[in-house]
């Protein structure tokens, strides 16, 4: 008990110890802010300080309007950091406190002003008006933001401004380079995070397409709306897709125009019924079948999250031309009965185990066009039309590489220019040093035109192999 009873003396006289400190240091903060709100010959800032060294200078032009007052007495009321005693004491039940620790917590509680504002980021007038809470009624920081620099975007014919539900693309490019992509969806209070910084998507949202935002960090990311293409290659999988460079030989090879009837077997993820989508148009229809039910809900789910945000860019409805099935087409015959289709686009492991059903709804000299991974499964197909004597012969066999190229002008490592170097023929160089001063002097356009080098290369990331094409014929025998 006489231990018990000691400590807690001790820590009593601590406590009275941290009183006083407390009481110490609310004096002191009160003759600074009086001496703060007193005129005088200094005037002092958060980030600089200036003086008046001119002695003439009329006493009127130092006061302060009160809304100026105001905001420079937000500017120094800054909470003091706590000491280790007297976050203790804050964490401590009430009943155990003095009264005059009650009383100095009440007095500090009534004299915090809840909008005060951060001396270390808010700096001059025009920062606290930007960085200050929006009031009621007051219009979303995106349009307040649109309409204070005076930016007038141009009317043109079909222009819309991004809003909530649109399908955007994110991308931070360094050095030719693209360091950051990303799809996402506009949501309401949603923030798009990266490595560079964070934008929240309600200052995205009123801003037109095609335009670069800073994060906070200070780094400028480059907005536009999703292409068909984008959301391809960016959508969530399920199995592998058709990538747009093998769709898009696909849609030629089998002649694919508005108000085609298209059979399509293999839905996978839904990016050739997209591209078949689009390609018939509203006069026209697409059957897709898939035999998983998992890769049938992902396909449907990529479809209608598409024809939305279309719905919301265009301000009219993407057609609703696909129907999806959940069947295996080797054994559902019935499904295609009484059906006459343009053309064929097969996605599948064994091809020629369906083609027996299909190509009597084909309509006759028309094309059936078979997506295949791997050299081995186009032996297999072709080896199965061989022996079960169908009416089609194969017209080719394809791979389509796409190689991207890296073509920009030279650049020293200090940001300049590289510029050709012309052979010395012991001519008058006069001429060529004043033109070279003359080109010196200019703007900020760098060398005249045709005096920079460019690089030019294959770009050191490639696609590698995606799939062979192969294009059957039908014909009658």
């Amino acid at each position: 008990m006489t231990v018990h009873a000691t400590q807690r003396c001790m820590y009593l006289h601590r406590l009275v110890t941290a009183c006083k400190s407390i009481q110490t240091h609310s004096r002191n903060r009160d003759v600074f802010e009086k001496l703060v709100k007193s005129p005088c010959n200094r005037t002092f800032f958060t980030a600089s300080v200036r003086s008046n060294e001119n002695d003439g200078q009329s006493k009127d032009s130092l006061k302060l309007t009160p809304k100026q007052a105001e905001k420079q007495d937000l500017l120094f009321r800054r909470k003091r950091p706590l000491s280790p005693l007297e976050r203790i004491s804050s964490l401590l039940p009430q009943d155990v406190l003095s009264p005059e620790v009650m009383h100095l917590r009440e007095q500090e509680q009534h004299e915090e002003d809840p909008q005060r504002c951060d001396p270390e980021t808010v700096t001059d007038e025009e920062d606290l008006e930007t960085h200050s809470g929006h009031e009621v009624g007051e219009e979303p920081k995106a349009a307040a933001f649109h309409h204070a620099e005076g930016h007038v975007y141009p009317n043109l014919l079909g222009e819309s401004l991004l809003t909530f539900g649109e399908l955007l693309i994110a991308e931070y490019r360094k050095k030719r380079r693209v360091e950051f992509r990303k799809m996402f969806q506009l949501q309401p209070g949603a923030c798009l995070q990266s490595s560079w910084g964070i934008i929240k998507h309600d200052d995205i949202v009123g801003q037109p397409a095609g335009k670069f935002l800073k994060t906070g960090r200070d780094v400028p990311i480059f907005f536009r709306r999703a292409s068909l293409e984008d959301y391809v290659l960016y959508m969530k999988r399920g199995p592998a897709i058709a990538y747009p460079k093998d769709a898009a030989n696909m849609l030629l090879m089998m002649d694919v125009t508005e108000g085609d009837c298209v059979l399509e077997s293999g839905s996978g993820s839904g990016a050739m019924s997209l591209f078949l989508s689009r390609a018939v148009g509203s006069r026209g229809s697409v059957l897709s079948i898939e035999v998983r039910e998992d890769h049938h809900r992902r396909s449907v789910k990529n479809y209608e999250r598409w024809r939305t945000s279309w719905a919301l860019r265009r301000g009219q409805k993407w057609p609703n031309n696909v129907e999806f099935l959940n069947a295996d087409l080797s054994t559902a015959s019935s499904l295609l009965a009484d059906r006459g289709f343009h053309s064929v686009a097969l996605d599948l492991i064994h091809p020629h185990l369906v083609l027996p059903t299909v190509l009597p709804h084909l309509h006759p000299g028309a094309v059936c066009v078979i997506y295949l991974a791997n050299i081995t499964q186009v032996i297999d197909l072709l080896e199965g039309l061989r022996c079960s004597a169908l009416p089609v012969f194969c017209e080719r066999i394809i791979e389509v590489p796409v190689r991207h190229w890296l073509v920009a002008p030279a650049m020293q490592k200090d940001g300049q220019y590289c510029t050709r170097k012309a052979p010395n023929l012991g001519e008058d160089t006069s001429s060529e040093e004043e033109s070279s001063d003359g080109a010196d002097g200019e703007a900020h356009f760098g060398p005249a035109f045709g005096n920079v080098p460019y690089i030019a290369r294959p770009h050191p990331e490639q696609m590698s192999h995606t799939a062979f094409l192969v294009k059957l014929r039908k014909f009658v025998q």
